[in-house]
């Protein structure tokens, strides 16, 4: 835990009891503040009650006396329009701030050299974050993982001179987060999503800018420069004075870091430098990967990590369960657990990483279906049709790639496997990539990921991919 010193003596009330918001509790409390904790969920009251905190309803106490109003993540700042709580504050003079913000002021205050990475990105920003963990972990550094992937940032090991904090973060915690000031900061790319709770493109970019536009005087912005809204904030980050490396995976930089095949390279100067070859590795298959791969190297190496080591580090990467996961082998077909594809977006970057495809895909459906996927259907040999989707699916299909309706995972998974394997094909891909949602059959895509693997892994023959 990392006791939050800096509201000492104060009184902060604490909104959304969720995860990072009852880390939050625990952290002020252990740091010396009084805190007030408050939930529009009962339940969630009343786990805050019995951890020992005091519980209100903010809208029967009066503000004066409260430091702060600590805001979780999924509660709305800015749109479709600000939440009660959020209105009270501002009307109070009370400053609104999320738990990273927290963070941010503690290592201010006991270890600001100590090295920050924050990571962000609309698609990438948890498999990178993973990857520069991994990759600092390896080279022996004691890092600390946490953010939006996995463990609140207040349940980590406080900053320190020599621990590596790695920090995913979105958007809505970007915004809770005035005083961000990475070591290095990566934005990874920017394209439409969260509108609901940004109102604008415009804004939702100016967001994402705003966590390199932080990066301390000394440290290093890396940013993804193949979307124009990435593009354009590189451009005004190295403006206002601070240090970027420019990413790409679509065209050489004549400054940067490119992707030429599987090999990463730097130019400089008119020099060209190799800094490592994925090709082969399967935790970094596909261009959207190459990406991921390129920017958490730049990072690594503007942290002082060898490239050398940087190459070796990168081959153990094992990658994360649920995203283009290798879970198993039978002879000529590998089986690839992709369960986070749920909508056509992310199935795309799964479907454009193979050739040979026998595709399980469905679940709940979302809007738009699989129609945005069709100049990727000559790659897939069949699909295996599952959940409320199917029907839905099977008429956009149909015509154009042989599919059959199974209804359920237990019925696709052996019979892809079936099909993959009398294929014959050297590099035949069973891939479970749904471009839906779970919540048809299973509770959420984790599940859904784990069930495949143990279908998968009772197959006879397959030997699983650790």
């Amino acid at each position: 835990m990392i006791p939050v010193t800096s509201f000492s003596g104060k009184t902060v009330a604490v909104f959304g009891l969720g995860g990072s918001g009852l880390a939050s509790c625990h952290a002020l409390k252990a740091g010396g503040a009084e805190v007030i904790a408050s939930d529009d969920n009962a339940d969630n009251l009343a786990k805050a009650a019995q951890a020992g905190f005091i519980t209100a309803d903010l809208r029967n106490v009066s503000w004066v006396n409260f430091a702060a109003l600590v805001l979780a993540p999924g509660v709305p700042l800015t749109h479709p329009k600000p939440h009660w709580s959020v209105l009270a504050a501002r009307q109070a003079g009370v400053e609104v701030i999320g738990d990273i913000e927290l963070f941010c002021r503690e290592r201010a205050r006991h270890a600001p050299d100590a090295p920050f990475v924050a990571i962000t990105g609309t698609n990438g920003k948890s498999t990178t974050t993973a990857l520069v963990a991994h990759l600092m972990r390896e080279a022996g550094h004691d890092v600390q993982m946490g953010g939006n992937i996995g463990t609140a940032i207040l349940s980590l090991e406080p900053p320190r001179n020599g621990r590596v904090h790695v920090i995913e973060m979105s958007s809505y915690q970007i915004d809770l987060t005035p005083s961000l000031d990475p070591t290095v900061g990566i934005l990874l790319n920017v394209s439409p999503d969260h509108l609901d709770r940004h109102g604008t493109i415009e804004h939702y970019a100016a967001v994402k800018e705003r966590l390199i536009a932080g990066v301390q005087p000394h440290g290093t912005a890396v940013v993804g420069v193949d979307d124009i809204w990435s593009r354009a904030a590189a451009d005004r980050i190295e403006q206002a004075g601070k240090r970027v490396v420019r990413v790409s995976v679509k065209r050489p930089l004549a400054d940067g870091i490119s992707v030429d095949r599987n090999r990463i390279v730097r130019v400089s100067g008119g020099a060209q430098t190799e800094i490592a070859d994925i090709g082969g590795i399967g935790s970094l298959r596909g261009r959207h990967n190459a990406q991921n791969a390129a920017c958490a190297s730049a990072a690594v190496l503007a942290l002082g990590v060898g490239r050398d080591i940087l190459q070796q580090d990168l081959r153990s990467f094992p990658g994360l369960a649920h995203r283009m996961e290798q879970v198993g082998r039978k002879a000529n077909v590998l089986f690839v657990n992709d369960s986070k594809g749920t909508n056509a977006d992310a199935t795309e970057k799964a479907l454009s990483s193979f050739t040979e495809i026998f595709w399980i895909a469905g679940g709940k459906p979302k809007s738009g279906g699989i129609a945005p996927l069709a100049e990727l259907f000559p790659r897939i040999r069949k699909a295996y049709l599952i959940g409320e989707a199917a029907e839905e699916f099977a008429g956009t299909l149909e015509g154009r790639v042989a599919y059959e309706i199974g209804g359920t995972l237990e019925a696709a998974v052996p019979a892809a496997a079936r099909d993959a394997e009398a294929s014959g094909l050297a590099d035949a891909v069973v891939l479970l990539s749904p471009a839906c949602a779970s919540f048809d059959q299973f509770r959420n895509f984790e599940i859904r990921g784990d069930r495949f693997r143990e279908l998968v892994r009772a197959l006879p023959g397959v030997t699983p991919v650790v």
